[in-house]
């Protein structure tokens, strides 16, 4: 058994070999044996046949004679109540023209004159026939054999067998497709001792029988004679017809499961490529079938659930792909958070502690500047850490768009001096709004919007070039209005002018950080815009290195 390896067949291989051992094979033997029993039922109805057409002709020549007998006793009766020579010779011309093939009759003395001309006959090719008189003398009558012939074979003239009539000393007498070849053949096997008033076959070849018939009145012999070109039709040709009408449909049968097999196979390798290709990743692959009569219902049901179960899969593997990006975004949040938290809150925390400890030393005196300026502090950085702590509390608001806002009717002037107010400019660099009092009233949350404006004109303020001005402009139409938060400063990179609404985006790393903040003022301000229904986008070119456009929608009039 070590050395006998198994190898698995493709559906095609076996497929085949199960053609071949169910279909092919019995069909053959089956071929095989209705040849066998068509040629055995053939050659039995070729013998029987051979004997009925020799008692047919042994019959007609039965009849034949008997109605010449009949004639020539009739004669004969007659004969011996003429006495004159010349009646006699008139009636017996008269009689041979009545009775049918007979060519002449005439009276002979002895059996020598009947032997002359009984040799004269036989050299003609006819028939001699006698009767005694009753005087002595012989009744002689002279048959045509040719239209005796005609009458015996008149019912087998459509026969395609050779027919022999036999005189005891072997001449023929009469035959039906008469050939010399075939005759002699014939005559070298026949038995020698024949059997009487018997039909019996003789002869070498099966498919050919030969049949004989010796009758003792009259002394003849019938021979039948199966010719080859009837074997060839009724034998060779039938078996060439079951052999080709196997083969055709073996053949048939072979082109239906040829095209069975092949739309098979088409169809389990597009399922073998698809399972190759989901194995490699790839599940957006889909099998198509190519659908026919001649496709199984489960294969199509196996590529319809494959299909599913591929689209399922493709489904999770996005999910599993998103999850994946929120995975990496929350932790880089969470990088990003940490970082900020360890930069922003310590400095603050640190100022805090640091005069919070100076203002409670019990062995220095401090005057009252110092305390006022350390409380300042104090202050400003308390407001710092609220304010950072408010931008923290505010991201999962704007993710979860759950910002809770109060829209009304706002009046932007009023707006831009409250943030004025509250925005922190150390430079003191002058910031120039251009929104007067005839500015229309927008739709929105007013405290929010002073939220926006502040975070937005800090972060002009803070990354404007020294002594430059921060402008703010306003325009409007009949339903929008839109105001400009512009400063000088650098040109903003493309790739970094797409991220500064993302959180903790800054236009200076933490290595180059030269200015105060979390990063998270412009994602707050795009997510307090929106939440008011506005819009909000920043570009920057050589003229305005930053500008902030906020769209609103204009109030209506209340009427």
């Amino acid at each position: 058994m070590g050395f006998f390896h198994f190898k698995r067949l493709k559906i095609i291989e076996q497929i085949a070999i199960v053609v071949c051992f169910a279909v092919i094979i019995p069909l053959s033997v089956c071929g095989l044996i209705i040849n066998n029993i068509n040629q055995q039922a053939v050659r039995y109805q070729l013998r029987e046949y051979a004997k009925l057409t020799a008692n047919m002709v042994s019959d007609e020549i039965d009849f034949f004679s008997d109605t010449i007998n009949l004639n020539l006793t009739q004669i004969s009766r007659s004969v011996s109540h003429i006495n004159k020579k010349t009646e006699l010779d008139k009636y017996l011309e008269k009689a041979a023209e009545e009775i049918p093939s007979c060519e002449k009759l005439q009276i002979v003395k002895n059996k020598e004159d009947y032997e002359k001309i009984y040799k004269e006959n036989k050299k003609s090719q006819k028939a001699t026939l006698s009767t005694s008189l009753d005087s002595g003398e012989l009744l002689v009558a002279t048959y045509d054999l040719t239209k005796l012939k005609d009458k015996i074979f008149h019912s087998l003239k459509d026969d395609q067998r050779q027919i022999y009539v036999l005189a005891n000393d072997g001449s023929l007498l009469a035959s039906h497709n008469y050939t010399d070849t075939v005759f002699k053949e014939t005559i070298t096997q026949m038995p020698k001792n024949p059997m009487v008033d018997e039909p019996v076959i003789f002869g070498e070849i099966k498919n050919q029988p030969i049949v004989y018939l010796k009758k003792l009145n009259p002394p003849i012999t019938i021979i039948v004679n199966t010719t080859e070109k009837l074997t060839d039709k009724l034998i060779n040709k039938n078996r060439l017809k079951i052999m080709w009408s196997i083969l055709f449909a073996m053949m048939g049968i072979i082109a239906i499961v040829a095209l069975y097999t092949y739309y098979l196979y088409i169809n389990i390798r597009q399922l073998f490529k698809g399972i190759i290709a989901i194995s490699k990743g790839n599940y957006e692959r889909q099998i198509r079938l190519l659908t026919t009569a001649f496709t199984p219902h489960e294969v199509v049901f196996l590529a319809f659930e494959f299909n599913r179960m591929a689209g399922e899969i493709h489904k999770s593997y996005l999910q599993l792909k998103k999850n994946n990006v929120e995975l990496k975004q929350l932790n880089e949040f969470r990088s990003n958070l940490i970082d900020t938290v360890s930069h922003e809150l310590r400095t603050p925390l640190t100022s805090i502690q640091g005069y919070t400890s100076r203002l409670m030393r019990q062995d220095i005196e401090i005057d009252e500047e110092t305390k006022q300026k350390s409380l300042r502090i104090i202050k400003e950085q308390s407001e710092r850490l609220k304010r950072l702590i408010e931008d923290l509390l505010t991201i999962p608001d704007i993710e979860g768009m759950r910002i809770k806002t109060n829209i009304e009717r706002v009046w932007l002037p009023e707006v831009m001096e409250t943030a004025k107010l509250l925005i922190k400019n150390k430079d003191n660099k002058e910031i120039i709004i251009n929104i007067d009092e005839t500015f229309p009233n927008v739709i929105g949350d007013k405290s929010r919007l002073e939220q926006v404006f502040v975070n937005l004109i800090e972060n002009a303020v803070k990354y404007a070039y020294p002594e430059t001005q921060i402008i703010v402009d306003g325009k409007y139409d009949k339903k929008l209005a839109k105001i400009y938060v512009k400063n000088k400063c650098d040109v903003i990179p493309k790739d970094k002018l797409k991220k500064l609404f993302d959180k903790f985006i800054r236009l200076d790393n933490n290595t180059t950080r030269t200015t105060r903040g979390t990063g998270l003022g412009l994602f707050i301000v795009k997510g307090l815009v929106e939440a008011m229904n506005g819009k909000i986008k920043i570009t920057s070119d050589e003229k305005y290195g930053f500008c902030a456009e906020i769209t609103l929608n204009v109030a209506q009039n209340e009427e």
